[in-house]
């Protein structure tokens, strides 16, 4: 289901805002719009991946012993 809505979120944010049949008037959507759409989409798809995106490692300098 989550896969549908994002393929619908992807597909709106890509169409028009807002058009009319007569004068075949058209309304893109804002930018800012698309960008939070983007943004949307993009944390969704990086939390599906796996791991934490933190890597744990332990430092130890030269010369210790």
């Amino acid at each position: 289901m989550s896969e549908e809505l994002a393929e619908q979120i992807r597909e709106n944010a890509q169409g028009p805002k807002r058009a009319k049949s007569d004068s075949v008037e058209m309304e893109q959507h804002g930018l800012a719009d698309q960008i939070a759409a983007d943004r949307y989409l993009a944390s969704k798809q990086a939390a599906q991946r796996q791991g934490l995106g933190v890597r744990v490692t332990k430092l130890v300098p030269p010369g210790a012993a």
